[in-house]
């Protein structure tokens, strides 16, 4: 039996969008590091060993995707340097490193245990990721949750004719051709 995903582009994936910003060690390192309260570039360097170069490409590139923001500060003598603050979309995250940590003290932890504990500060009890639906029920496991077309789906045209040229077509009726790995319309 066929699975119904293989029915829908993933062209326009924002898992995959997401990815591509956040998809790398070092990105997730910084995230880490931001969330914990070292936004200098030095701290964040000798708290981390990034190297400088690739320090300096991933805090550049959080800025663009508009999730870090630069703010200046000035020590005493020195010349103005900049710390990096979480903007709203970069607050949006911080579940997403929850769950990451969840999984990782789940299945990665040392045997004494895991070496961070986020916990509620009104209460002290520790905090984890969990699922919900819109309606207010936690969800428990995967096998809860049905993969859905969305509005932006873009549903893959099976139905061509021998010799027609494979291509996209929306739920409009639009049709999409891919030529050389770039989809433009046809």
């Amino acid at each position: 039996m066929r699975p119904e995903a293989l029915n829908w582009s993933i062209d326009n994936c924002t898992i995959g969008r997401a990815m591509q910003i956040l998809g790398e060690r070092w990105t997730v390192v910084v995230l880490r590091e931001v969330f914990a309260g070292v936004r200098r570039f030095d701290d964040m360097r000798e708290r981390t060993g990034i190297p400088r170069q690739v320090l300096t490409n991933r805090l550049a590139s959080l800025v663009a995707h508009g999730i870090l923001r630069r703010e200046p500060y000035r020590e005493p003598g020195a010349r103005v340097r900049y710390e990096y603050r979480l903007t709203e979309k970069g607050f949006d995250l911080y579940p997403v490193l929850v769950a990451v940590r969840d999984w990782g003290d789940r299945y990665l932890a040392d045997p004494g245990g895991p070496p961070l504990r986020t916990v509620h500060s009104g209460c002290e009890a520790q905090v984890h990721a969990v699922l919900r639906c819109e309606a207010g029920h936690d969800v428990a496991t995967m096998r809860q949750v049905e993969p859905r077309p969305g509005p932006g789906a873009i549903r893959l045209n099976l139905d061509r004719r021998p010799g027609e040229s494979s291509g996209i077509s929306t739920e409009s009726g639009r049709r999409l051709r891919a030529d050389a790995g770039n989809t433009a319309q046809a």
